[in-house]
């Protein structure tokens, strides 16, 4: 059984019940549903209720930073109890859109650490440039145990090796597929078995060899077979050691 462990179900626009049923046929059992803002929690949660197989977040992401105040923090601490929410998240630190200032997005951020220690869930993570940042607050924080995991990892080996290091998993998107992502292949190959995950981020960023269409959870077999090949490893093996680490993490 696969799991997709970072999926924005809410923001898919076909059918739902189409696309859950594609993913059940290409063997994926359980999906971590994100969620953005308050809103997109509220929706997602409604999911997580009518599907068994679909788990819940909670969190602001830092596209949206902007957003958070003492309501917001409210709100994530009230689901946060849910018992269909697994993690809080998706937030972090982009610096490439920087859609809000530097010390805003540190701000949400933080304030979402804090959050994910005090209902001890894992905190999932989203980084663009902006390492050494998030690394710094990361080493500055008292984090979850589990602490969570680096979504869609884009960086190399080294960089990996220091989240790592902080007790983190690292999880790799379709991105991984992709003709000129050798660098990010080989920290897939590199990545401890019991710290490696695999997801769709659907809508976005479809996997060879559906790139450039909307993506959906049924396509995280593709992430899965790439990943199993650098690793040197059978599809099997693969599928059944990300399924056990995202159980784990998000203890599902």
């Amino acid at each position: 059984m696969l799991i997709d462990s970072h999926a924005h179900l809410v923001s898919l626009e076909e059918d739902l019940d189409d696309i859950l049923k594609r993913a059940n046929e290409n063997g994926v059992g359980k999906i971590v549903s994100i969620s953005s803002d308050i809103p997109s929690t509220e929706s997602t949660i409604a999911l997580s209720n009518k599907y068994s197989h679909v788990f819940a977040t909670t969190g602001v992401h830092p596209h949206s930073a902007d957003q958070m105040c003492e309501e917001v923090l409210s709100e994530i601490d009230r689901y946060a109890t849910h018992e269909r929410v697994v993690a809080i998240g998706e937030t972090g630190l982009d610096y490439f859109y920087m859609s809000s200032e530097k010390e805003i997005q540190i701000n949400s951020f933080t304030q979402q650490i804090r959050m994910s220690k005090k209902h001890e869930l894992p905190i999932i993570i989203h980084v663009r440039d902006a390492h050494e940042d998030m690394l710094r607050i990361l080493q500055e924080e008292d984090l979850a145990d589990p602490p969570g995991v680096i979504h869609c990892y884009t960086g190399d080996y080294e960089t990996a090796v220091k989240y790592l290091d902080l007790g983190f998993c690292i999880s790799f998107s379709g991105i991984v597929t992709f003709k000129k992502s050798e660098e990010l292949r080989e920290a897939a190959k590199h990545i401890p078995a019991n710290k490696i995950l695999i997801e769709t981020d659907s809508p976005y960023l479809a996997p060879v060899p559906h790139r450039g269409k909307p993506n959906e959870p049924s396509f995280v077999k593709h992430v899965a077979e790439t990943v199993a090949e650098v690793r040197g490893i059978s599809f099997e093996e693969l599928a059944g050691l990300t399924k056990a680490n995202a159980e784990k993490l998000f203890r599902i």
